[in-house]
C-alpha cells in the first residue's frame, strides 16, 4: 500500500464501480477523499463505509458537465479541506449504438460526459495544483480508446480523446511538480458491464490472455500508484489494466 497520508483527492463518478472503489481505496491509504457524484444516496454509502473503516471522506453532489458546478465544487474542496492534490477523472457513461443509427444526443451525451467534463474538472483543478507545486491528475480511459469497439464509436472516441487529454495536461504541468496520467482498463466488472449478455461476456473473456475479467480493485490500485509519491517520475503515460487484451 501506497501512503497518501494527508492528502487531498477528489473522486468524480465515486457513487460506484471503479469510481467507489477509487475512493474507498485512496482513503484506505490515508488521503481524505472528496466524492463528487449525482447520485448523493449512493456516495452516502461510500462515505460511510470510509468513515466505518476509519478513513476521512466527504460528498459533494455534482453534474459533471455544468461548468459553473464544477467550478464551485473544486471552491468549496480546496475551502474545506486547504487545499486539492490529486484528481481521479472517473465519470463516465455509456449510449451504445452502431454508428449508422446513433443519434446525436447520444453521441454528444457521451462526448460532454466522458470528455468535456475531465477538461472542465482538470481545467477547475490545476490552479490550485500549480500553487501547491505538486498535484496527481488521473484520467479513466478504456481500452476501447485504444483500440475501438463495433457500437461504441462515441464512447471510444470520448476515451481516445482523455488519451490525449492526458499528454497535453502532462506537457504544461510538469515543471510545477505536476503528473498526469491515464489509466486505461479493459473488460472491468461493474454495473456498466453487468449488462452485457453472457455470450458477448464470454467473446470478451476468450481474448484475455490472463483468463479472467477484471476488478475495480484492479484499477483502484493503479490509481493508488499513480497518485504516489513513487510515481512522481510518471507522466504523460496511459497504463493499461487489461489482463494482456492488448499489448503494446
Amino acid at each position: 500500500m501506497y501512503s497518501l497520508q494527508d492528502r487531498v483527492a477528489l473522486v468524480t463518478g465515486a457513487a460506484q464501480g471503479i469510481g467507489r472503489a477509487c475512493a474507498i481505496e485512496l482513503a484506505r491509504a490515508g488521503a481524505t477523499v472528496a466524492l463528487a457524484d449525482l447520485n448523493q444516496p449512493k456516495q452516502e454509502e461510500v462515505v460511510a463505509a470510509i468513515t466505518a473503516a476509519g478513513g476521512k471522506a466527504a460528498c459533494y453532489p455534482l453534474n459533471v458537465v455544468e461548468e459553473e458546478a464544477v467550478k464551485a465544487t473544486i471552491k468549496a474542496v480546496v475551502a474545506a479541506h486547504g487545499k486539492l492534490e490529486i484528481l481521479v477523472n472517473n465519470a463516465g457513461i455509456t449510449r451504445d449504438n452502431l454508428l449508422m443509427r446513433m443519434k446525436r444526443s447520444e453521441w454528444d451525451s457521451v462526448l460532454a460526459t466522458n470528455l468535456t467534463a475531465a477538461f472542465l474538472v482538470s481545467q477547475a483543478a490545476v490552479p490550485t495544483m500549480l500553487k501547491q507545486r505538486w498535484g496527481r491528475i488521473i484520467n479513466i480511459a478504456s481500452v476501447n480508446g485504444q483500440m475501438g469497439a463495433p457500437g461504441q464509436a462515441n464512447y471510444a472516441a470520448s476515451k481516445a480523446g482523455i488519451i490525449g487529454l492526458t499528454m497535453s495536461i502532462a506537457r504544461e504541468v510538469a515543471s510545477r511538480g505536476i503528473t498526469c496520467n491515464a489509466i486505461a482498463p479493459g473488460f472491468i466488472e461493474t454495473a456498466m458491464t453487468a449488462e452485457l449478455s453472457a455470450e458477448l461476456k464470454q467473446a470478451m473473456l476468450d481474448q484475455i490472455p490472463l483468463g479472467r475479467t477484471g476488478k475495480d480493485i484492479d484499477v483502484a490500485n493503479a490509481v493508488c500508484f499513480l497518485a504516489s509519491e513513487e510515481a512522481g517520475y510518471v507522466t504523460g503515460h496511459v497504463l493499461k489494466v487489461n489482463g494482456g487484451l492488448l499489448m503494446g
